[in-house]
């Protein structure tokens, strides 16, 4: 979805070649007492897809880096993909949707009309597969309706965005069952992961909803929930969090301080930038990577370090 498996395994090697790749309790320890080498890197995923067992382990197991996998417990063990996938899945998959769509949303219409994009073929999506929603022009009215309906449903409680995607699924006769490599990872295949202590597990909410948009009880609720559930499936504390969407403005100070009352040690954002001596340690800026090759992944990084 974001790295091929080729390329991430370029990646890994040029990491383990070129970086100190540390466990990210190591990174905070190292923090913490002033001793953070220059050249440290820590690897971390979003979400708990299935394809961090699948697919990313074996390539950290080979190069011998550790990694941290974020989890939002509501998806783990469900058939039914993440909000964003199903969306994806629903309007820009190949396929032929009614043209018009009418969506009721406490107590407004929203209508559009697809025009000649109703019918979406291969062709069509290999042609716009690159496509990103973030800065990028709309293709067909099928990616502005993409766009439209993810910024309807972003801030929207999880039991409201599954109640607004099941008439999406009607309006489409689609079937909510998702696509077996869009899956979250099962209970059992949480411990799988953690086997061996190379990939560790933290906490990404319950139900990976915009924290700033709720109030703070139910704030806490996602937080501490999340740490709770993964603390008894796992068997051991969870000291590490991430926050959903992650970038300014997805999480508040309050958001912060509840992470901090929860008892975690750390706290991963979608913000830009490198780890510095007083870097917010509940506030980890990240580096976000795409399907790069091996000379672009290095050229990346060279680059991000030396503007941060």
């Amino acid at each position: 979805m974001c790295v091929g498996t080729a390329h991430f395994s370029e990646h890994m090697k040029y990491l383990s070649r070129n970086f100190s790749v540390l466990h990210l309790q190591d990174l905070v320890q190292r923090w913490a007492e002033g001793e953070l080498p220059s050249n440290a890197a820590v690897v971390t995923f979003d979400d708990g897809y299935v394809d961090n067992l699948a697919n990313a382990k074996p390539v950290l197991e080979r190069w011998k880096v550790p990694a941290t996998v974020f989890v939002a417990t509501e998806y783990t063990g469900h058939s039914r993909e993440f909000w964003w996938d199903e969306l994806d899945r629903i309007v820009l998959q190949p396929g032929t949707l009614p043209k018009e769509l009418r969506l009721g949303l406490d107590g407004e219409i929203l209508e559009w009309d697809l025009g000649s994009s109703a019918r979406y073929t291969e062709k069509d999506h290999r042609r716009f597969g690159r496509w990103r929603a973030e800065g990028t022009a709309d293709p067909t009215p099928r990616h502005a309706l993409y766009k439209k309906l993810y910024s309807v449903l972003q801030p929207l409680a999880h039991t409201k965005k599954v109640e607004i995607l099941d008439q999406l699924l009607t309006w489409a006769n689609a079937s909510p069952q998702g696509r077996p490599d869009y899956r979250a990872l099962s209970s059992d295949e949480l411990l799988s992961v953690e086997e061996g202590g190379l990939v560790g597990i933290g906490a990404h909410t319950v139900t990976h909803p915009v924290l700033s948009s709720l109030s703070t009880e139910a704030q806490r609720d996602e937080i501490v929930r999340a740490k709770e559930q993964l603390e008894k499936l796992l068997g051991h504390p969870v000291p590490h969090f991430a926050y959903p969407h992650g970038a300014r403005g997805a999480f508040t100070n309050e958001s912060v301080a509840l992470v901090r009352a929860a008892g975690f040690v750390s706290a991963c954002s979608s913000l830009e930038g490198v780890v510095r001596p007083d870097t917010d340690i509940l506030q980890l800026p990240r580096m976000q990577v795409r399907d790069w090759n091996k000379n672009e992944f290095g050229k990346r990084l060279a680059m991000f370090a030396s503007s941060n």
